[in-house]
């Protein structure tokens, strides 16, 4: 705020209008922002503040920021340049500084009614910013992004429901997933959904890090440590007023386990070579592709460190788990790559994806569908343009059927044949399954002996998986 003498100071460096026009309020400013409230987050409330600001007073621009905290030091409000005036704004936090800066064109004069509404206007800022924190971003306006969450399954449901609760919170979270389920896609809607989706996203890859290098790629180094070397912030510094993104934690030995304990614990960091702790305002998301829990029974993952970073769970599901949402990701990628070219999907490529197992998740979709791309010679992708690992199973089970134009009784008894070897051969059990009766299945099994493609030596091989709970008495 501009006290007395301080006004007196900038006063003939902006000047003085010398005329006495209706002067302009904060009213339409506020009109504005309100209905950016009411808009459910589609606008954003600062961007908001600055744009009507702008027309308000017909300025060249208008900038309403947090500082982040190794800039305070340097930073003195109020202060001028030829073309700019910096005013400080009140915030609820003693740790963070934000500011107003005003950017005026050399014919455009700031006369007093300008600078009080620019005073009143930085009051106002505070309040701004303050919505801004407690406010998310709109799902849906996120799920427009480069890289939404795709999936309308109720695991993707569910996955996104967590997400944005979790969002609303600076708690530290932890993603379990298996590799190429989308984790680092997740810590990123975390961000952009928070109070922090201003700041840095900073990710680390914790499996790609030397440890003798891990102090000082987290931490920093101070300069001239050694000979030769210079100083440089670490991850934790860099996303401070951010989210540090710690991937595959679980790849840590012991030893660095410990080094990271701390800075998780007390959100400090002390650089090597250094003489203090820092404190930095950070949150940490952190992923595995290992359930931390059993690494702790085993001793491979610090019992502390795990319950430091498992205060807030969440598990994105494999590929597999959600098959209804493979047609729906293999046509976004699809859609992603139309510059290239555009392509559709065949029902036969369709039922292909559908029916693989995806050990590669939705990274290992992507890859087959960029192979496609490149190689397809049609408009089209067709079954025999997948690689032989995707359409291994459809080719074997329904492809043939297919082609012959089979019966559903041929179709019914094949299926029964499948289920029964991949019970053991156990006839109770296969029942079970199938829920028909023993004479029902004995009826299918003797309709599928009497073609040749029906024999146990033609079921696929990923058919033939014994039963935990064969029983012996119920086999031929």
């Amino acid at each position: 705020m501009l006290m007395s003498d301080e006004r007196e100071a900038l006063t003939p460096v902006v000047g003085r209008s010398g005329q006495a026009p209706a002067r302009p309020d904060l009213r339409q400013v506020l009109l504005a922002l309100g209905t950016g409230l009411r808009t459910a987050g589609d606008g954003d409330l600062s961007s908001i503040f600055e744009q009507e600001l702008r027309q308000l007073l017909a300025i060249r621009a208008i900038r309403l920021r947090e500082v982040p905290a190794r800039y305070q030091a340097r930073l003195v409000t109020p202060t001028r340049t030829a073309g700019s005036i910096v005013l400080d704004v009140p915030t609820s936090d003693p740790r963070i500084q934000a500011v107003l800066e005003a950017f005026t064109d050399p014919s455009r004069v700031l006369d007093e009614g300008d600078l009080d509404l620019l005073d009143a206007a930085a009051q106002l800022g505070g309040l701004v910013l303050e919505a801004c924190r407690v406010k998310p971003l709109s799902p849906h306006r996120l799920r427009d992004g480069a890289a939404p969450l795709i999936g309308s399954s109720p695991g993707m449901e569910g996955l996104r429901q967590r997400v944005e609760r979790v969002a609303t919170t600076d708690f530290t979270a932890l993603i379990e997933g298996e590799s190429g389920t989308g984790k680092e896609l997740v810590a990123r809607q975390i961000h952009e959904l928070s109070r922090r989706r201003r700041g840095p996203f900073v990710a680390v890859n914790c499996a790609a890090v030397v440890e003798t290098l891990l102090e000082a790629e987290l931490f920093g180094i101070e300069e001239r440590t050694a000979t030769g070397v210079r100083g440089r912030r670490g991850k934790f510094e860099h996303s401070d007023m951010g989210t540090l993104f710690l991937d595959e934690v679980s790849d840590l030995s012991l030893s660095a386990q410990a080094k990271l304990l701390r800075a998780v614990q007390d959100l400090a960091v002390e650089r090597v070579g250094g003489t203090g702790a820092k404190r930095v305002n950070t949150r940490i998301v952190a992923a595995t592709n290992r359930p931390l829990s059993d690494m702790v029974e085993k001793g491979l993952f610090r019992a502390d460190l795990y319950y430091r970073l498992s205060g807030v769970e969440i598990r994105v599901p494999p590929l597999r788990e959600r098959r209804d949402d493979v047609t729906e990701l293999a046509r976004y990628f699809l859609a992603r790559h139309g510059h290239v070219r555009e392509l559709s999907l065949s029902e036969g490529a369709l039922d292909a994806l559908r029916l693989h197992r995806w050990p590669g998740n939705v990274r290992e979709l992507e890859r087959v569908i960029e192979r496609a791309v490149a190689l397809t010679e049609s408009d089209r992708i067709e079954l025999d343009d997948l690689p032989p690992q995707v359409r291994g199973e459809y080719a074997e089970v329904l492809a043939p059927s297919l082609a012959r134009t089979e019966t559903m009784r041929a179709w019914g008894s094949r299926y029964a044949r499948l289920v029964f070897e991949r019970c053991g051969r156990n006839k109770r059990h296969a029942c079970r399954l199938l829920d028909i009766s023993y004479h029902t299945l004995q009826a299918y099994l003797r309709y599928a002996t009497k073609d040749a493609s029906g024999s146990a030596k033609q079921v696929p091989a990923w058919a033939r998986v014994p039963a935990d709970d064969t029983d012996a008495s119920a086999k031929e």
